[in-house]
Protein backbone atom coordinates (compact mmCIF):
# COMPACT_ATOMS: atom_id res chain seq x y z
CA UNK A 1 0.00 0.00 0.00
CA UNK A 2 1.45 3.36 -1.01
CA UNK A 3 2.01 6.19 1.46
CA UNK A 4 -0.45 8.36 -0.45
CA UNK A 5 -3.16 5.67 -0.29
CA UNK A 6 -2.56 5.16 3.43
CA UNK A 7 -2.94 8.91 4.00
CA UNK A 8 -6.21 8.96 2.06
CA UNK A 9 -7.57 5.99 3.98
CA UNK A 10 -6.59 7.60 7.28
CA UNK A 11 -8.32 10.84 6.28
CA UNK A 12 -11.42 8.90 5.23
CA UNK A 13 -11.43 7.12 8.59
CA UNK A 14 -11.22 10.43 10.46
CA UNK A 15 -14.08 11.79 8.36
CA UNK A 16 -16.19 8.74 9.19
CA UNK A 17 -15.55 9.10 12.92
CA UNK A 18 -16.28 12.83 12.73
CA UNK A 19 -19.82 12.11 11.52
CA UNK A 20 -20.38 9.91 14.57
CA UNK A 21 -18.46 11.96 17.13
CA UNK A 22 -18.20 15.55 15.86
CA UNK A 23 -15.04 17.34 16.98
CA UNK A 24 -12.84 20.26 16.08
CA UNK A 25 -9.11 20.77 15.72
CA UNK A 26 -7.49 21.52 19.06
CA UNK A 27 -5.00 23.77 17.29
CA UNK A 28 -7.19 25.98 15.11
CA UNK A 29 -10.81 24.96 15.65
CA UNK A 30 -11.54 23.65 12.16
CA UNK A 31 -14.39 21.16 12.38
CA UNK A 32 -14.21 17.39 12.00
CA UNK A 33 -10.54 16.98 12.83
CA UNK A 34 -9.05 16.35 16.27
CA UNK A 35 -5.88 17.94 14.88
CA UNK A 36 -5.75 19.10 11.27
CA UNK A 37 -2.79 18.51 8.95
CA UNK A 38 -1.65 22.14 9.11
CA UNK A 39 -1.61 22.15 12.89
CA UNK A 40 0.22 18.81 12.94
CA UNK A 41 2.95 20.46 10.89
CA UNK A 42 3.08 23.29 13.44
CA UNK A 43 3.84 20.66 16.11
CA UNK A 44 6.88 19.23 14.34
CA UNK A 45 9.59 19.74 16.98
CA UNK A 46 12.27 22.37 16.53
CA UNK A 47 14.33 21.64 19.62
CA UNK A 48 16.34 24.57 20.92
CA UNK A 49 18.09 25.59 24.15
CA UNK A 50 16.45 28.15 26.41
CA UNK A 51 18.50 29.92 29.09
CA UNK A 52 16.84 30.86 32.37
CA UNK A 53 19.21 32.17 35.03
CA UNK A 54 22.04 29.62 35.04
CA UNK A 55 19.94 26.78 33.60
CA UNK A 56 19.85 25.53 30.01
CA UNK A 57 16.44 24.08 29.21
CA UNK A 58 15.70 22.16 26.01
CA UNK A 59 12.36 23.12 24.45
CA UNK A 60 10.71 21.42 21.49
CA UNK A 61 8.20 24.10 20.49
CA UNK A 62 7.47 27.79 20.88
CA UNK A 63 4.28 28.42 22.81
CA UNK A 64 2.40 30.37 20.19
CA UNK A 65 -0.16 29.85 17.45
CA UNK A 66 -1.39 26.31 16.88
CA UNK A 67 1.09 24.87 19.39
CA UNK A 68 -0.22 27.14 22.13
CA UNK A 69 -3.85 26.29 21.39
CA UNK A 70 -3.19 22.54 21.19
CA UNK A 71 -1.19 22.46 24.44
CA UNK A 72 -3.77 24.57 26.28
CA UNK A 73 -6.59 22.37 24.97
CA UNK A 74 -4.73 19.26 26.11
CA UNK A 75 -3.89 20.64 29.56
CA UNK A 76 -7.03 22.51 30.48
CA UNK A 77 -9.66 21.71 27.87
CA UNK A 78 -9.87 17.97 28.31
CA UNK A 79 -8.52 17.35 24.81
CA UNK A 80 -6.53 14.22 25.57
CA UNK A 81 -6.84 13.31 21.89
CA UNK A 82 -4.00 15.80 21.29
CA UNK A 83 -1.60 13.70 23.37
CA UNK A 84 -0.32 11.65 20.45
CA UNK A 85 0.83 14.77 18.59
CA UNK A 86 2.44 16.32 21.69
CA UNK A 87 4.26 13.26 22.99
CA UNK A 88 6.74 13.20 20.11
CA UNK A 89 7.95 16.79 20.58
CA UNK A 90 8.37 16.26 24.33
CA UNK A 91 10.40 13.13 23.69
CA UNK A 92 12.59 15.08 21.24
CA UNK A 93 13.35 17.69 23.91
CA UNK A 94 14.29 14.94 26.38
CA UNK A 95 16.57 13.31 23.81
CA UNK A 96 18.32 16.67 23.33
CA UNK A 97 18.72 17.14 27.09
CA UNK A 98 20.15 13.64 27.40
CA UNK A 99 22.56 14.20 24.51
CA UNK A 100 23.90 17.29 26.29
CA UNK A 101 24.81 15.28 29.41
CA UNK A 102 28.55 14.48 29.53
CA UNK A 103 29.07 10.81 28.69
CA UNK A 104 30.77 10.12 32.01
CA UNK A 105 27.60 11.02 33.92
CA UNK A 106 25.19 8.73 32.07
CA UNK A 107 26.17 5.37 33.52
CA UNK A 108 25.45 5.89 37.20
CA UNK A 109 21.89 5.62 38.37
CA UNK A 110 19.36 5.02 41.08
CA UNK A 111 19.00 1.25 41.18
CA UNK A 112 18.73 1.34 44.98
CA UNK A 113 15.28 2.92 44.49
CA UNK A 114 14.19 0.25 41.99
CA UNK A 115 13.97 2.96 39.35
CA UNK A 116 16.39 1.20 37.05
CA UNK A 117 19.89 2.24 36.06
CA UNK A 118 20.77 5.50 34.39
CA UNK A 119 19.16 8.91 34.48
CA UNK A 120 15.64 9.32 35.85
CA UNK A 121 12.94 11.51 34.31
CA UNK A 122 11.28 13.59 37.02
CA UNK A 123 8.20 15.70 36.37
CA UNK A 124 6.66 18.52 38.37
CA UNK A 125 3.84 17.20 40.59
CA UNK A 126 0.38 18.61 39.97
CA UNK A 127 -1.26 20.63 42.70
CA UNK A 128 -4.21 19.02 44.44
CA UNK A 129 -6.45 21.60 42.81
CA UNK A 130 -5.18 20.79 39.31
CA UNK A 131 -5.51 17.05 39.92
CA UNK A 132 -9.13 17.48 41.03
CA UNK A 133 -9.95 19.46 37.89
CA UNK A 134 -8.07 17.35 35.34
CA UNK A 135 -8.04 13.93 36.87
CA UNK A 136 -4.63 13.16 35.34
CA UNK A 137 -1.08 14.53 35.19
CA UNK A 138 -0.57 15.99 31.69
CA UNK A 139 3.23 15.60 31.47
CA UNK A 140 3.26 12.10 32.95
CA UNK A 141 0.59 11.09 30.43
CA UNK A 142 2.70 12.43 27.55
CA UNK A 143 5.75 10.54 28.79
CA UNK A 144 3.81 7.29 28.95
CA UNK A 145 2.47 7.98 25.45
CA UNK A 146 6.07 8.42 24.28
CA UNK A 147 7.10 5.11 25.87
CA UNK A 148 8.96 6.79 28.74
CA UNK A 149 8.46 6.41 32.48
CA UNK A 150 8.58 9.27 35.00
CA UNK A 151 10.06 8.68 38.42
CA UNK A 152 7.88 10.10 41.25
CA UNK A 153 10.62 11.95 43.11
CA UNK A 154 8.88 15.19 44.11
CA UNK A 155 5.77 16.29 46.00
CA UNK A 156 4.08 19.62 46.57
CA UNK A 157 5.02 21.05 49.96
CA UNK A 158 2.62 23.97 49.64
CA UNK A 159 -0.26 24.80 47.33
CA UNK A 160 1.24 27.49 45.09
CA UNK A 161 -0.88 29.96 43.16
CA UNK A 162 -1.47 29.46 39.46
CA UNK A 163 1.49 31.13 37.71
CA UNK A 164 -0.61 32.57 34.87
CA UNK A 165 -0.61 36.37 35.00
CA UNK A 166 2.17 36.68 37.58
CA UNK A 167 5.30 38.74 36.99
CA UNK A 168 8.84 37.37 37.20
CA UNK A 169 9.50 38.20 40.85
CA UNK A 170 6.06 37.00 41.95
CA UNK A 171 6.49 33.73 40.06
CA UNK A 172 9.80 33.08 41.79
CA UNK A 173 8.36 33.91 45.22
CA UNK A 174 5.27 31.81 44.53
CA UNK A 175 7.35 28.72 43.76
CA UNK A 176 10.02 29.26 46.40
CA UNK A 177 10.34 26.20 48.66
CA UNK A 178 7.07 24.78 47.27
CA UNK A 179 8.50 21.34 46.35
CA UNK A 180 10.09 18.60 48.42
CA UNK A 181 11.57 15.20 47.60
CA UNK A 182 9.48 12.19 48.59
CA UNK A 183 12.61 10.29 49.70
CA UNK A 184 16.39 10.67 49.78
CA UNK A 185 17.79 10.95 46.26
CA UNK A 186 21.46 10.38 47.11
CA UNK A 187 23.41 9.91 43.90
CA UNK A 188 20.37 10.00 41.62
CA UNK A 189 20.88 11.71 38.26
CA UNK A 190 17.78 13.51 37.04
CA UNK A 191 16.41 15.17 33.93
CA UNK A 192 13.56 17.45 34.96
CA UNK A 193 10.61 17.54 32.56
CA UNK A 194 7.81 20.11 32.37
CA UNK A 195 5.25 21.25 29.82
CA UNK A 196 5.90 24.99 29.43
CA UNK A 197 8.79 27.17 30.53
CA UNK A 198 8.27 30.90 30.98
CA UNK A 199 10.62 32.37 33.59
CA UNK A 200 11.91 28.96 34.63
CA UNK A 201 10.79 29.44 38.25
CA UNK A 202 9.11 26.03 38.47
CA UNK A 203 12.04 24.08 37.03
CA UNK A 204 14.55 26.00 39.14
CA UNK A 205 12.54 25.19 42.28
CA UNK A 206 12.41 21.52 41.26
CA UNK A 207 16.17 21.56 40.76
CA UNK A 208 16.61 22.99 44.26
CA UNK A 209 14.40 20.27 45.76
CA UNK A 210 16.29 17.49 43.97
CA UNK A 211 19.64 18.91 45.08
CA UNK A 212 18.45 19.31 48.67
CA UNK A 213 17.63 15.59 48.73
CA UNK A 214 21.07 14.60 47.44
CA UNK A 215 20.26 14.20 43.75
CA UNK A 216 21.82 15.98 40.80
CA UNK A 217 19.91 17.56 37.93
CA UNK A 218 21.88 16.91 34.75
CA UNK A 219 19.32 18.21 32.26
CA UNK A 220 16.04 20.04 31.83
CA UNK A 221 13.46 19.52 29.09
CA UNK A 222 10.13 21.10 28.28
CA UNK A 223 7.50 20.75 25.62
CA UNK A 224 7.36 24.46 24.81
CA UNK A 225 8.92 27.81 25.58
CA UNK A 226 6.87 30.95 25.92
CA UNK A 227 8.59 34.14 24.78
CA UNK A 228 5.95 36.44 26.19
CA UNK A 229 7.45 39.39 28.02
CA UNK A 230 6.60 39.54 31.70
CA UNK A 231 6.61 42.40 34.13
CA UNK A 232 9.46 42.41 36.68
Amino acid sequence: MSRQLRARLAAASRDAWATVLPTECSGCGVVDRALCAECRRALVPSVHPVVRDDAVIWAALTYEGAARHAIAAYKDGGRTDAAAALAGPLRAAIVAALAAVPAGRRGRGAARYDAGPGIQLVTIPSSRRAWRVRGYHPVDALLHRAGLHPFPALAQRTEALDQVGLGRATRAANKSNSLVARRPLDGMLVILVDDIVTTGATLLEARRAVSAAGGAVVGLATLAETRRLLSP
